[in-house]
């Protein structure tokens, strides 16, 4: 149950924390602005023993040995194809390696890594009931320190602001919205989630931290498919080093890295909201009478209006108008080009070594 059942206007998301508290904009403006803060939800993965580092280092995607004490990451669990299969918001507090993941995918995460210890000394528990995840903007809390009881577990703060070493962003970078993106995460007890929560602050719901995501264009595990790879959402830039060890999927993030095409491609689209309909996730995106692609994410926010994330065919003219169908509305669209059609195929892409022959198309 969330801690902030009891504020007036809760209403509650499947997962549990809010959804809003009646008014989804106000409360996204407080947010965006670091004046309220957000219950997540996150699962959380500990990992113990000597070990931990790098052993997670050698079964995922970044760089982690070496990882600074209060140091904030992110990592990708990929097949063997280089699809994604899980992702996590990683912070090492000297002793333990603290995985944030999102809510469905805490329990799957853990047991995946539990069995992969083999003989190495780690140790994997999944703890979400034990802790609560707190989120919010800017570099101080908008909370006093007299609400808590004690003081946060380990501190997150999202790397999407820029693109990490080691990564590569394939958005243009002096026009990306990440600089606005100053996202913080506390993993808290429960005693001190309920001490934030009874205080007087501003608090805002899922829905304003899903708008504020969609026009950071800041990937989530919500965004992936069966078919993604970290190309398509621009996820190498704070969640894949592309120069570290072998890791599974390697091989196809340094091949389509080195051909610059990934097959598909995340788009942000400015819907028309005259109808007041918004497109659910998994809602085919259609040019002509073809369908080019599929919502990922959608919500209303404060200043754009209604947006969307989608991922759509790599060789959709970015000009192209397009439609999505909503409560048997038709609603057109317009793309902002996140990933380019020819993302990273000009002589600046840096050449990573081949890992055996690649045929150019």
């Amino acid at each position: 149950m969330s801690a902030f059942a009891g504020r007036a206007g809760f209403v509650a998301t499947d997962a549990g924390p809010a959804a809003h508290f009646g008014n989804p904009l106000g409360e996204q403006r407080l947010l965006a602005r670091g004046r309220a803060v957000v219950e997540l939800g996150l699962g959380v993965v500990t990992v113990t023993g000597p070990d931990r580092l790098s052993w997670l280092n050698s079964i995922t995607s970044q760089l982690l040995t070496g990882l600074a004490v209060g140091a904030s990451t992110e990592t990708l669990v990929l097949d063997q194809s280089g699809r994604v299969e899980h992702a996590a918001r990683v912070v090492d507090d000297g002793s333990v390696a603290w995985l944030l993941t999102e809510p469905a995918d805490a329990r799957p995460l853990a047991a995946w890594l539990d069995s992969m210890r083999f003989m190495l000394r780690v140790e994997v528990a999944d703890r979400s009931a034990e802790f609560a995840t707190i989120g919010w903007f800017g570099d101080t809390a908008p909370f006093a320190p007299t609400e808590l009881p004690e003081t946060p577990l380990v501190e997150w703060v999202d790397p999407w602001v820029s693109v990490t070493p080691g990564g590569w962003g394939y958005a243009v970078q002096e026009a990306h919205p990440a600089s606005d993106w100053t996202l913080r995460i506390a993993v808290v007890t429960p005693g001190t989630a309920d001490r934030i929560a009874a205080s007087d602050g501003p608090v805002a719901g899922l829905l304003a931290y899903e708008a504020l995501r969609i026009a950071a264009w800041r990937p989530s595990l919500v965004d992936v498919d069966e078919r993604t790879i970290p190309h398509e959402l621009d996820w190498l830039r704070s969640a894949v080093h592309l120069s570290k060890g072998c890791y599974r999927g390697q091989e196809t993030v340094a091949k389509v890295h080195n051909l610059g095409h990934p097959p598909r491609r995340v788009v942000m689209l400015h819907l028309d909201g005259s109808d007041g309909v918004l497109p659910a996730p998994g809602t085919p995106v259609v040019a002509g009478e073809k369908e080019v692609g599929r919502v990922s994410a959608s919500g209303i926010h404060h200043e754009l209006g209604p947006i969307a994330l989608a991922v759509v065919k790599r060789s959709l003219d970015p000009a192209a108008t397009l439609t999505l169908t909503a409560d048997d509305v038709v609603v057109a669209a317009t793309q902002e080009v996140i990933v380019p059609p020819g993302a990273g195929a000009t002589a600046d892409v840096p050449r990573l070594p081949r890992l055996g022959a690649v045929r150019r198309s």
